[in-house]
């Protein structure tokens, strides 16, 4: 209910039983008296009033920033978070602050979990699916860096001793940087093995090097 008409022998009664109809607190409402109490005949009028349900005010940040600095009151972290960048399919989002070390976790595990569920509520009910890319003190392109090094000196290794070697478990985005870092490679190749969350690149010789 967005309004309401309230009575109560004094103003502050009519605005206590105006607020408890509609659910909400004195905060939340526009107040206006129609009739204050003693007007009326003999002077036992009742006070009138009309309360209004105040417009949420905006914050002037997008879904996903709102969303995002819920999850980090609750977690308890300092952290902001800003939209770097938006496309028809896309939605970039930077985060900085004291505890991004927290936010980004052990290899990037926090970081994916938080673009994970910030893509769940931002998606949810929406024809038009966006990806949501988050990131926190270029940590994506730090790691990206660290993959492409791993992979070319591993791959060195496999290319002189002819042993196949297993790598830990990775998530999609980072199976797909050593891929796409060694196909090129004249000696070795890359294979996924196993299932999600345990799935694993292996750098072996090619088979005509074998």
């Amino acid at each position: 209910m967005d309004f309401v008409e309230a009575k109560g022998k004094t103003v502050d009664e009519a605005i206590f039983k105006g607020l408890e109809e509609m659910g909400l607190s004195l905060d939340e409402v526009e107040i206006d008296i129609v009739q204050e109490g003693g007007k009326g005949f003999l002077g036992l009028g009742k006070a009138t009033v009309r309360l209004t349900k105040k417009e949420p005010e905006s914050s002037g940040k997008s879904e996903p920033e709102q969303f995002l600095d819920g999850l980090f009151e609750r977690m308890g972290v300092e952290a902001e978070c800003s939209v770097t960048g938006e496309d028809e399919k896309s939605i970039r989002i930077e985060m900085t602050g004291k505890d991004t070390a927290v936010l980004i976790g052990r290899r990037g595990d926090t970081l994916d979990a938080i673009q994970y569920l910030t893509g769940l509520a931002v998606n949810k009910g929406r024809e038009d699916y966006k990806k949501i890319m988050l990131d926190a003190e270029n940590y994506r392109a730090k790691r990206e860096r660290t993959l492409e090094k791993l992979a070319k000196r591993l791959a060195n290794t496999v290319a002189k001793t002819g042993k196949p070697i297993t790598l830990e478990p990775m998530n999609p985005y980072e199976r797909r940087i050593l891929h796409a870092t060694l196909q090129s490679h004249p000696r070795v190749e890359t294979i996924s093995e196993g299932e999600e969350p345990y799935r694993r690149v292996v750098i072996r010789r090619k088979r005509r090097e074998a």
